[in-house]
């Protein structure tokens, strides 16, 4: 089976409006075309801006094309000893702990967020 990844909030953004160059977006297809991978606060950070109707359109297809990963025992207290011994702020931690209890490595253009975090496999769409 392939790696599968968990698409951070500004992947998701940048993929759906074709701002990833273009080897990160082949890599992106091949990610979505599987079904993508987000986390809740994905989910909660992408929906919670005001945009026009049409965007607002856009990414609710998208997340009901995702698996949605939600919050349970293991991922929040993973999320605690991340912000103990990481200091990132609480939704960068929320996604690392989803992607180190599942699995998943993280695409995103923000490594730099998560370089203190180990155990994560780090993917940058706009390196390719």
């Amino acid at each position: 089976m392939e790696q599968q990844y968990l698409i951070d909030s500004n992947t998701v953004i940048d993929y759906l409006a074709g701002k990833i160059p273009e080897n990160g977006m082949r890599l992106l297809n091949q990610i979505v075309n599987q079904t993508p991978n987000v986390s809740v606060i994905t989910k909660i950070e992408v929906l919670g801006f005001d945009c026009d109707k049409a965007s607002e359109r856009l990414l609710t297809d998208f997340f009901n094309d995702s698996n949605i990963i939600g919050l349970n025992d293991e991922i929040v207290q993973a999320t605690i000893d991340i912000r103990k011994q990481s200091k990132v702020k609480t939704p960068d931690a929320i996604i690392a702990a989803t992607a180190l209890i599942t699995g998943l490595g993280i695409v995103t253009r923000n490594t730099r967020d998560f370089n203190s975090i180990s155990g994560l496999e780090l993917i940058n769409p706009y390196d390719f």
